[in-house]
């Protein structure tokens, strides 16, 4: 048996033709929905991009615990399990925060890993304080923007932009290795990621005539931008997007030409989406998830039941696509996996949840039953019942950086959580660190409590007076939070209690 995982980050469900976007063009995401099973019902866990992955490692949740960082000591990792019972597992990507402080455990979970460098602003080539870069909407000031215009000037043909060479990379491992047995392969790309760097043959493809300072790289803020300027930042993400495409159908084209659908598990999946404009946002970080944040595609090809063409209701997520992995191996799965195996799912839309948590730490927490979703903001609305949040780590690294001497100072040893194989750890306070990045902590809650039907209203215009069905939402997240042995500080920020019924 085999298994390819191809990933990518910031991809817009929305903006797929296959889930029904009509000016986009994605020919090989339609034609990847023809090979497998899409599944219309699959939301995010833990956000952003390392929270992620470590769900996608782990099998649960990561954002009621903490925030971005590493892989934990005790941590149950997929890809490592598959390496210790005999199935070779190998990473190829050019998603930089894997090599960052808050990352740098992940990929030495697999067997192999390869990295391409450059993207966003990744410390890649070298250049003088000096160096020029052009005016910017938003100019991403400092060394990070300085750094990306450098890291451009080394990526002008497309063999030399960092997916080409990730997707050269993960179809050399496909070339060398499809007639051997008991193998995974992490196919991962950054893009979509912020800034959407494409090449002319991709911007092409959606003229806007823009004639105005660079604008393929928004900062997480509400939109104050002209409506031609927004417009032109949609599109240069649609250009990545459609470079995403023609990568993805290299991929399939190997899957033809090596006849793996008879024997390899396909599944193409993202971390989270993207806000582009819409409830007068860009990004993904501390606004409220809105769909287009927290609803993602997923597709899966099981060459067991081989299903194909067809769409699944079942509520899905992340977390689940390390169990599904595990039992396709045959490797046990952990006690501590929340996450549920997907091969009946795929099989016959078995379902495998009511209900599904999603969030980031110390923002809303939220939960959905596939037509409500119910987002809980901190209670008091201004952030205050933040103060005592924790991370409980035995890896404290925020993304780029360790704890900082003062956070360490504060921190103290507490019994651990059910997860964490009785070991001790370090509760320390204070490490919300929204507001160091520059986000003010009052749009953490922006909207306070919000329902939606999302069945009735997709784009989530409409919030709901229902206290009936606001009641059941709030008692199945305090279920799902108790399940997930959530911390107390949780319940007290929210204005929960762990017995609320």
């Amino acid at each position: 048996m085999k298994a390819i995982m191809v990933m990518f980050d910031s991809l817009n469900r929305h903006m797929l033709s296959c889930y029904g976007c009509d000016w986009t063009k994605t020919p090989n995401f339609k034609r990847l929905a023809e090979r497998t099973v899409t599944f219309d019902n699959c939301y995010v866990g833990s956000m952003p991009c390392m929270p992620a992955r470590r769900e996608i490692h782990t099998g649960r949740y990561n954002f009621l615990h903490r925030s971005w960082g590493p892989m934990e000591p005790y941590d149950d990792s997929m890809p490592e399990l598959l390496k210790n019972h005999g199935v070779y597992t190998h990473l190829v990507s050019d998603h930089w925060h894997y090599w960052e402080e808050g990352g740098a455990n992940y990929h030495t979970k697999y067997n192999s890993y390869e990295w391409a460098r450059g993207q966003e602003g990744d410390g890649w080539k070298s250049y003088l304080p000096d160096f020029p870069i052009p005016e910017h909407i938003d100019g991403k000031p400092g060394l990070w923007g300085r750094q990306d215009w450098v890291n451009r000037r080394y990526m002008q043909k497309q063999e030399d932009l960092p997916i080409a060479v990730t997707f050269e990379n993960g179809l050399e491992f496909i070339h060398n290795n499809h007639g051997e047995d008991n193998w995974f392969l992490q196919l991962e790309a950054f893009d979509p990621h912020e800034p959407f760097y494409s090449l002319q043959e991709y911007k092409d493809l959606y003229p806007d005539g823009y004639e105005g300072p660079v604008f393929d790289w928004p900062s997480y803020h509400k939109i104050r931008e002209t409506p031609e300027q927004v417009q032109h930042c949609i599109n240069e993400y649609a250009s990545v997007l459609s470079m995403c495409d023609d990568y993805l159908g290299k991929v399939l084209d190997a899957m033809d030409a090596y006849d793996l659908w008879d024997d390899t598990m396909l599944i193409v999946n993202t971390d989270h989406g993207f806000l582009l404009s819409e409830h007068d946002w860009w990004g993904k970080v501390m606004m409220p998830y809105y769909n287009e944040i927290a609803h993602i595609p997923m597709f899966i090809w099981d060459p067991r039941v081989k299903k194909a063409g067809e769409r699944r209701r079942a509520l899905v997520q992340n977390i689940d696509i390390c169990p599904t992995l595990l039992e396709y191996f045959g490797v046990e799965i952990p006690k501590d996996v929340m996450g549920k195996p997907l091969k009946d799912t795929v099989d016959r839309d078995e379902p495998v949840r009511e209900y599904a948590l999603f969030g980031m730490h110390g923002c809303h927490v939220n939960i959905t039953d596939g037509q409500y979703v119910y987002m809980r903001a901190c209670d008091g609305g201004s952030g205050e019942n933040n103060d005592n949040l924790k991370n409980y780590t035995l890896m404290p690294a925020h993304m780029k950086n360790s704890f900082d001497l003062e956070e360490l100072r504060a921190a103290e040893f507490v019994d651990g959580f059910s997860f964490t194989k009785g070991l001790k750890l370090l509760a320390v306070p204070g490490t919300q660190k929204i507001a160091s990045m520059g986000f003010p902590p009052t749009t953490l809650f922006d909207g306070g409590h919000m329902l939606f039907d999302v069945t009735r209203d997709p784009g989530q215009l409409h919030p709901l007076d229902d206290p009936q069905t606001e009641a059941r939402m709030v008692k199945h997240m305090v279920r799902l939070m108790r399940e997930n042995d959530a911390p107390v500080e949780q319940y007290v920020r929210l204005g929960l209690t762990a017995e609320c019924s």
